[in-house]
């Protein structure tokens, strides 16, 4: 198994810095091209050159948003670009109607229509493998950087596993789906992009994940809590309700988008309550049976297991990862989760090495592990050295601006480095607002000041051996707030370069959302959870619980946020949804996924059966199939040519 674990190391090492290099040709392209290509994102200054460009014939055809199936408000201008009308190309249809354009760092319709103009095979290759790399660094930062400072601020805060369990950790392990969709509502104003990607990845991991986990472990008859299970779909059904009434009404408020947000918290109230009631009750019980109890919390990968073994239905769930014997023989409990649950779902994404020795996790097949063997090394050393110099493009500036302080990775040059650095960075994006009341030239001034003081504070108070010892507050914090801030950078790209897809492609970008953007951040919910699933009888109860849990956290979380933010944008008006029917029909197949599990689990005992499985394959495929046809019924899908 240790040799079997060694060669998969080494293929996906190769894996990655083949990947790392493709990623690194794209940038190249762009920068070449970086006339056309290069903006301001998430601003209309990228726009501002077309006042004192003058053209003599300009015409604009401003036609309604639904015959090119886009309702972003930037793409309004693109309803004449397919057939160019006084125009000889797309390209000098672009030019000409600058305010074509997705947004982002990077102009996409630029680089497809003029750069790639006469190779337009060059150009789809060019976007497709962006928009894998743009997933896989909304991944990373969650797996190698968010995730990492979550679990040192839980530990430093000393936080209950039943509190850090509904807070914390579906943070970090929900963090793509929720910033992709804070991104769509804020960043590039596509509220219904965000809509359909949180729904359609609920959808996906309901479906797909759960049904694929029924029909792995089908044949071993192994049963799951019931009150969790029912008490999940519950709530989760409680916020699709909420959401739908919020989507009749067309609009909300401030007051509206806190008490959507207010559910889940409740919810975590409701799972805190119970574990302390649990507890409670366990007082009359043995002490060791009352510690088994009380550590019940740490086993959840998301917020729903955190009272996943009931009445001692589960004991060999809890013991595997809080048992440890003392000297004495007596057994000893772990206060803190299990480092491989703060980053379960992403795992896949993560290039760091997972600290529990393989042979003490009950999760090894989670434990990616970079470090290859030392024959390895030495006889592709000139590999290995090329596959980091390729990682350096996608690592290095985040490396250089969010602060680490884990003992195996610190780096007293890169703690500086990200202590001065990260003021510019957001100086850097400060001033790509619009409107800005001062000049530029003071925030950046203001950055340079604010991060030389802490960049010569953390050069004389750090140690070139280890991280800090003391005051880890502001390292950790520094750390969350600039993992938040490069997530915000990579999904609104993501979300543009979607958008683009959906101009290149004359499909309507919520369509692309509902599928693409759902499937790549649902990826690792798929592989984690299955993974967790068949490696033993205990991880079943933890990968059903978090199929529906997650789902429910990116929607009230996700999604709530997401509203709370583009009200204050609005205020004091509401925030108007978008007019997408088709949302209240992916809602219905997802509340038929939770009524279908909801039914078929309790009338087979809690056993995930094939029936389960199967229904819910075949709830997603004629979901995906009547979806497409409705979308050529409406226009969504448009000819392009």
């Amino acid at each position: 198994m240790e040799a079997l674990n060694r060669f998969y190391c080494r293929k996906r090492s190769r894996f990655r810095g083949i990947f790392n290099g493709l990623c690194l040709s794209v940038l190249v392209l762009f920068f070449f091209h970086r006339q056309n290509v290069l903006q301001i994102p998430l601003s209309k200054k990228s726009y501002s050159f077309i006042r004192s460009f003058k053209i003599t014939t300009v015409r604009r055809e401003i036609v309604e948003i639904q015959d090119v199936g886009v309702s972003t408000s930037n793409l309004k201008f693109c309803a004449g670009l397919y057939k160019h009308k006084g125009y000889s190309t797309k390209c000098e249809y672009l030019k000409a109607n600058p305010q074509c354009n997705s947004g982002g760092f990077f102009n996409y319709l630029m680089f497809f229509y003029c750069d790639c103009e006469s190779f337009s095979f060059l150009g789809y290759v060019t976007l497709a493998i962006w928009l894998i790399g743009l997933f896989y660094l909304l991944g990373n930062t969650a797996a190698d950087y968010f995730c990492c400072c979550l679990e040192k601020l839980s530990n430093l805060l000393k936080l209950p596993p039943t509190v850090a369990g509904v807070t914390l950790l579906p943070l970090g392990n929900g963090a793509p789906d929720v910033f992709a969709s804070i991104a769509a509502f804020m960043g590039s104003d596509s509220g219904e992009v965000g809509l359909n990607s949180v729904l359609g990845g609920a959808v996906f991991v309901t479906c797909v994940v759960v049904g694929t986990v029924s029909l792995c472990v089908a044949e071993q008859c192994i049963r799951i809590d019931k009150k969790c299970f029912i008490r999940d779909v519950c709530f989760f059904i409680i916020a699709l309700v909420s959401l739908l009434a919020l989507l009749i009404i067309g609009k909300v408020t401030v007051l509206g988008a806190v008490a959507f947000v207010s559910i889940y918290l409740v919810y975590a109230v409701f799972v805190a309550v119970t574990e302390m009631l649990r507890n409670r009750r366990g007082g009359n019980s043995s002490s060791s049976s009352l510690m088994l109890d009380s550590a019940a919390p740490l086993l959840p990968v998301t917020a729903s297991m955190l009272s996943s073994s009931v009445d001692g239905e589960h004991d060999s769930l809890r013991a595997p990862l809080i048992k440890s014997e003392s000297v004495d023989g007596l057994v000893q409990l772990q206060g803190q989760m299990p480092h491989w649950m703060w980053f379960s779902n992403v795992a896949i994404f993560s290039d760091e090495v997972v600290k529990e020795n393989r042979g003490e996790s009950p999760m090894a097949l989670w434990g990616w592990n970079e470090q290859d063997d030392v024959n390895y090394q030495s006889s592709s050393f000139s590999c290995s050295k090329l596959f980091s110099l390729l990682e350096i493009p996608l690592t290095l500036p985040r490396r250089l601006t969010i602060p680490i302080v884990d003992e195996e990775r610190w780096s007293k040059v890169y703690a500086v480095s990200s202590a001065t650095l990260a003021p510019l960075l957001l100086a850097f994006l400060w001033n790509t607002q619009d409107d800005l009341r001062y000049p530029t030239s003071v925030a950046y001034v203001l950055g340079a000041v604010v991060g030389g003081t802490l960049g010569g504070i953390a050069f004389v108070y750090t140690n070139v051996d280890h991280p800090p010892r003391r005051c880890l507050f502001p390292w950790l914090f520094g750390g969350f707030f600039m993992s938040i801030i490069w997530f915000y950078i990579v999904a609104n790209e993501l979300v543009a370069l979607l958008v683009a897809f959906g101009v290149i492609f004359g499909v309507n970008p919520s369509i692309l959302a509902l599928t693409v953007l759902a499937w790549g951040n649902s990826m690792g919910d798929l592989m984690s959870n299955v993974a967790i699933a068949v490696n033993n009888a205990d991880g079943v109860q933890i990968a059903m619980s978090g199929c529906y849990a997650g789902p429910m956290f990116n929607t009230l979380i996700g999604l709530g946020i997401s509203m709370l933010l583009g009200t204050l944008s609005k205020k004091p008006q509401s925030y108007m949804f978008p007019r997408d029917d088709s949302l209240y029909y992916t809602m219905g197949f997802l509340m038929l996924a939770l009524v279908w599990a909801l039914v078929v689990l309790p009338r087979n005992d809690m056993r995930p059966s094939k029936l389960l499985g199967l229904g819910l394959m075949t709830i997603y495929v004629v979901f995906l199939s009547s979806r497409a046809m409705l979308a050529m019924g409406d226009g969504s899908f448009n000819d392009v040519h």
